[in-house]
């Protein structure tokens, strides 16, 4: 009982340190900014992990102005955001200033999933919690943008257009939490898949789509294709 009131201590005072696979979303401000550099009041949970700048233009309004990804507890380089468009507002002269809020995690809540088949797409989307993104969707966007496997440069530009925080990724032992906006894994754990079936290059409803992309014998590798997203 004292080991498990400790630990809830230790994680609730660190700033940094959390429980569990995926890291929680994290509300704090920015402190002091130094160019492309900015400092927090308080850490995200993992380095790596990305982020959303606000910056209150006045009476009520306000807007993302830069995209935050941590480097080191506390410390953060940011760029202009493109998330999401606001041409009513004034372009303010920084992306960020200090007193600006920060949202870390922004959309960490919608999590695309790529399994090796079915039922592991089930084990995972069970356990709920979550807005479970189908791959279907994003297999469709591989196909319109004549992709074949998945990679960070296309995990990215889908991430951007259907507003994915996460891509819940099983590989071979493991699953992995890719952000797609900092390009960097924030989470991993030791799975198993259910069954030994693994569809190329991932889970997906479609036999075909046009466009030929998942055409054909549709052979290949499942864990050699995502394999390279680490």
């Amino acid at each position: 009982m004292l080991k498990k009131i400790v630990l809830t201590l230790v994680i609730a005072g660190s700033g940094w340190l959390f429980a569990g696979f995926f890291p929680p979303t994290v509300y704090t401000t920015v402190t002091a900014v130094d160019g492309n550099r900015v400092t927090l009041a308080r850490p995200l949970p993992v380095n790596g992990m990305s982020g959303v700048v606000m910056h209150s233009f006045g009476k009520g309004l306000q807007a993302i102005t830069g995209i935050l990804v941590q480097q080191a507890p506390g410390q953060a380089t940011v760029r202009k955001g493109d998330l999401l468009d606001h041409k009513g507002l004034p372009t303010p002269k920084s992306v960020a200033a200090p007193g600006d809020k920060v949202i870390g995690g922004y959309l960490y809540n919608n999590v695309l999933v790529l399994a090796p088949n079915a039922e592991t797409y089930r084990k995972i989307t069970r356990s709920g919690g979550r807005f479970w993104i189908h791959p279907d969707l994003y297999a469709a966007y591989l196909a319109r943008e004549g992709d074949s496997t998945p990679s960070a440069s296309n995990l990215a530009g889908f991430a951007r257009e259907a507003q994915v925080g996460l891509v819940y990724i099983v590989q071979r032992g493991r699953a992995i939490l890719f952000d797609p906006i900092s390009g960097r894994v924030v989470g991993k754990k030791a799975f198993q898949p259910v069954g030994s079936e693994a569809k190329y290059p991932f889970y997906t409803r479609f036999s075909k789509i046009s466009g030929g992309l998942f055409g054909g014998s549709g052979k290949g590798d499942y864990y050699q294709s995502v394999g390279g997203i680490r």
